[in-house]
């Protein structure tokens, strides 16, 4: 019987034990955020940004152009047509004329980030961020490039 009753108390008090353990190893750490919180911070920051392009879109555009849905909707578009997956960027253009928001917008802004010229296809972000620019302002011109030396050609003597 008392072989019986020791091994109980002992997995008992590993039972009890452990997960006090477990809180003070997690009270002595010297308070760096855990991964998970980190990962949370990183989502509420790329939520506000985008909170901040919606608002952005809607304080430039006039017109349904700004609206949020329209704004969402076209800019997956134009990455669409960029990354020539056109059956896509069609099916997502009829739910795009069906929010009422304006088709005409879709060809200038894909129209200025075909102006901006190449994009790394390794960088998407980089494409997104193109794209939010063009949607926000298509008369946008391409990025001046760096200022040729043009040497005068000195008169034949």
């Amino acid at each position: 019987m008392t072989r019986l009753v020791l091994p109980l108390v002992a997995v008992s008090l590993l039972a009890v034990a452990a997960p006090l353990f477990g809180a003070s190893a997690a009270l002595a750490q010297n308070g760096e955020p855990k991964a998970g919180e980190e990962k949370g911070q990183g989502e509420a920051k790329k939520s506000n940004a985008k909170h901040e392009e919606v608002e952005e879109a809607e304080r430039l555009l006039k017109g349904p152009a700004g609206q949020p849905e329209c704004l969402w909707v076209g800019r997956r578009i134009v990455s669409l047509i960029w990354r020539d997956d056109l059956d896509t960027a069609a099916q997502h253009r009829e739910l795009y004329e069906r929010f009422g928001c304006p088709s005409g917008h879709v060809q200038e802004a894909f129209r200025c980030l075909v102006r901006q010229g190449d994009i790394d296809p390794k960088s998407p972000d980089r494409l997104n961020e193109r794209v939010h620019a063009c949607w926000i302002n298509p008369e946008l011109q391409p990025a001046e490039a760096a200022p040729v030396a043009t040497e005068t050609a000195a008169p034949p003597p």
